[in-house]
């Protein structure tokens, strides 16, 4: 992996605002990408979710939640200092197993990164929305976004959509703002188990989640307009 800082990328704060992340870029204060996507759930998986924290329980729900939270902010620490060539220690519990998980992703996912043009990147389309993305450069020859995701178990195409319209929205923010023709993101995603998985999207499947996200961004304000 080499350095090639082709961009300025902005610095960010993350506040809350009515218990929502949103992120102050210059003057403007935008909803994260996961707020939007938070915010229009469908109604099926909302649903499930509500049928899920039914069955295990609240308390055993809020535990689950909390440990995954705790895990994937651990293992994304560790790939970033990796990434920055830079060393961590944590010695936890959880510590241990996301340094595992990394590693796992490091040796199955980032042996084909071979260029970085930053790392741990705000992304945000003025007036609309921000994020942050894991990694943007090259990854398999291709201008890619990639993003490293831990879970419980390994995952299906079809539970991780969410996922794909999150890596379509800092796509379309990056090529918006830095004018770049970036048609492929990247899913590295690890299990508690570490097994190992990779999805992609591009061509006109990225251009397919990237409408399905306007659309979720137009949902969203108009929801808030109904609110003030």
């Amino acid at each position: 992996m080499k350095w090639n800082k082709l961009y300025e990328y902005p610095k960010s704060i993350r506040s809350l605002i009515n218990d929502s992340r949103h992120y102050d870029i210059g003057e403007e204060k935008l909803p994260s990408v996961t707020t939007i996507l938070a915010a229009t759930q469908s109604d099926e998986k909302r649903a499930s979710l509500a049928k899920w924290k039914q069955k295990v329980g609240e308390n055993e729900a809020e535990r689950v939640k909390n440990v995954a939270a705790s895990r994937g902010t651990a293992m994304h620490t560790y790939l970033e200092h990796h990434i920055e060539g830079q060393g961590i220690l944590d010695l936890t519990e959880i510590g241990q197993e996301a340094q595992r998980m990394a590693n796992t992703i490091i040796d199955k996912g980032l042996t084909d990164l071979s260029e970085i043009w930053g790392s741990e990147v705000t992304l945000y389309y003025p007036g609309l929305y921000a994020g942050a993305t894991d990694i943007v450069g090259i990854y398999q020859d291709r201008q890619s976004i990639v993003d490293f995701k831990q879970t419980n178990k390994p995952k299906k195409r079809e539970w991780i959509e969410d996922y794909c319209v999150q890596l379509a929205a800092y796509t379309m923010a990056h090529n918006y703002v830095y004018k770049t023709n970036i048609q492929k993101g990247v899913i590295m995603m690890c299990s508690k188990d570490n097994f190992y998985q990779e999805f992609e999207i591009k061509g006109l499947e990225m251009r397919k989640y990237m409408h399905e996200f306007l659309k979720k961004v137009n949902q969203f304000y108009e929801e808030q307009k109904e609110k003030d």
